[in-house]
């Protein structure tokens, strides 16, 4: 996707389609800078650590601090946190003992990492908060740096640990109350602690492993070598769930509704009698911000929806009832069909595909910007996964986010992103929550460019109009079969072959579309969607009977990797 483009994002400069190069930045202290240079310029987006009011964040709420030390588990863990009704966030290992003293966590919990203790460019933490008087859990790598830091020993394995493994307890172990002597947990380690350090307790060992869980009750400091977060660790979450309510003595009040509350005081207290903008898109995360925000401001609060002609069937339409109408929102919708149409024409590249439909975009946006007066803030639907994801100096591999860019010299708004400590799963409750319908709140995700990525080749309106409505055959269908929550996506494609049939006793030759469904966890890697034979006959029927210029129906059994989820 072009760096910076979506429906509900901070708008980069209209001379965004000359960027030479963008690159994901650099860390200065906790502050992670997003670059894009622009001819001779260059804009940088940020998120910081100290952009957090915690005396907000805190006021309802307790803090589980999880740290980020790489693991590639370590969203989970925070996800973990949340489904107690306890608020947690994951932030850099870097953070000192002070920042966190700030924050006044109940908890903290160190996550696992691919690095190995003793290594040169190993990260570590500020040794001082095990001082802190707070407790801590260590996972993995974490377990490994507070083993070191007490006097333990670590070394390397001879035997790696990877995948499921056994594990047995002790007498009286802690945080394994209630569960059984022998359990299977799920490892990934080359390291291992051989030594405990002083005074801490050996809980848990494995046959490869002989120290797999210690506790130091007195110092309030407990380790595991394997991932609790992970759902393999049959009894994980009761050990996490001990960790937070037992030891850090949680209560478990944070809920969507108290963070309602809490957001749109926030958000009251931050624009006053000023006004806001929004791109509305009619998908989950602006859909969400605007339903938020409204509920907080009312008319201060003008959406722009720019109808571009690549939506799926009656989505604008929907878009309109609802959040206009329904919602009673200030919206100005742009009929845009025709300007878009005509500059792809004769485009078949998908990445120019991409480019042009980014650049429109934004010339349309800021043209209906540039109308409005008075306007201070502009809304973007950001979420945790979006800050996580492109703000991690840990992370293996970071991507140019959608959600990232940089704010126009020309449009000096202040951001809003009341959904930037949520997860997709949260933000789909707090759309319910707030009286969005259903069939908004669990909209299939949907690509910046629409349907135009979804035929390959040239975009025209016979081939916008086959997509289209063989797309909503399928979703039908596939809410029909009551597969709609079991599916992570699943969209029809035309690429752009045509193929020789029989119908109605005459030969044809037309188009062939494909079914694409995949099932996933987060999107990153998925698997082809087993739909039942059944169903899929019924939707092939009604796409060869019901969709004009059809003759053939194919189904994409490939799984991501090798192939992308999207086709182009």
């Amino acid at each position: 996707m072009l760096p910076g483009f979506c429906l509900s994002m901070i708008f980069c400069v209209r001379e965004l389609q000359e960027v030479e190069r963008w690159k994901p930045g650099f860390l200065i202290g906790e502050t992670k800078y997003f670059e894009y240079r622009v001819k001779e310029r260059i804009v940088y987006k940020l998120f910081s650590i100290k952009d957090t009011d915690w005396s907000l964040v805190m006021e309802n709420n307790e803090l589980v601090l999880v740290l980020d030390f790489g693991s590639q588990y370590n969203q989970l863990i925070t996800r973990r946190i949340r489904e107690f009704g306890v608020y947690s966030e994951l932030h850099s290992h870097k953070l000192t003992a002070a920042e966190i003293k700030e924050m006044n966590p109940k908890g903290i919990i160190l996550s696992g990492g691919p690095h190995s203790v003793y290594g040169e460019d190993s990260f570590r933490c500020d040794e001082e908060i095990f001082e802190l008087g707070i407790p801590v859990l260590g996972i993995c790598y974490g377990m490994q740096l507070m083993s070191l830091h007490f006097g333990g020993k670590v070394e390397a394995s001879k035997n790696r640990e990877y995948g499921k493994a056994l594990i047995e307890l002790n007498e009286s172990p802690a945080l394994f109350k209630d569960t059984p002597t022998k359990q299977t947990v799920w490892m990934s380690h080359g390291d291992k602690v051989t030594a405990a350090p002083p005074s801490f307790i050996v809980d848990a060992t494995s046959p490869s492993t002989p120290v797999a869980a210690i506790s130091d009750i007195d110092k309030q400091m407990y380790g595991v070598q394997f991932h609790p977060e992970v759902r393999h660790s049959e009894y994980g979450n009761d050990l996490l769930n001990s960790f937070v309510f037992d030891v850090c003595k949680c209560t478990g009040d944070w809920t969507i509704a108290n963070f309602i509350e809490m957001e749109t005081e926030k958000i009251k207290e931050t624009v006053g009698d000023r006004n806001v903008l929004c791109a509305l898109s009619g998908g989950v995360d602006s859909s969400v911000v605007a339903a938020l925000i409204h509920k907080a401001i009312g008319d201060q609060l003008t959406c722009i929806f720019v109808d571009h002609g690549l939506l799926r069937k009656n989505e604008a339409d929907d878009v309109m009832e609802v959040f206009a109408e329904d919602f009673q929102m200030n919206i100005i919708k742009v009929d845009a069909k025709d300007r878009f149409l005509s500059k792809l024409a004769g485009v078949s590249d998908p990445e120019q595909k991409r480019k042009i439909i980014g650049n429109e975009f934004i010339y349309v946006f800021d043209d209906e910007a540039a109308k409005l007066k008075d306007i201070d803030f502009l809304a973007q639907g950001t979420l945790y996964t979006d800050v996580i994801e492109s703000g991690t100096e840990t992370a293996q591999t970071i991507k140019s986010h959608h959600n990232v860019g940089g704010l126009p010299e020309d449009m000096q708004f202040e951001l809003i992103e009341p959904l930037n400590t949520l997860f997709k799963d949260e933000v789909r409750e707090l759309g319910s929550q707030l009286g969005i319908p259903d069939r908004i709140v669990w909209r299939q995700p949907f690509p910046g460019p629409g349907l135009a990525i979804r035929i390959l080749g040239e975009v025209t309106e016979e081939h916008l109009e086959i997509v289209r409505e063989s797309d909503a055959i399928l979703r039908e269908e596939i809410a029909k079969a009551g597969l709609d929550r079991d599916i992570w996506q699943y969209f029809t494609v035309l690429p752009n072959i045509k193929s020789v049939g029989v119908m109605g006793d005459a030969r044809t030759y037309a188009h062939t579309i494909g079914i694409r469904a995949v099932t996933s966890i987060d999107g990153m890697t998925s698997d082809w969607a087993r739909i039942p034979w059944d169903v899929l006959e019924k939707i092939s029927t009604r796409l060869v009977n019901d969709v004009d210029n059809i003759n053939r129906v194919v189904y994409d059994v490939t799984s991501k990797p090798p192939a992308t989820i999207e086709w182009e």
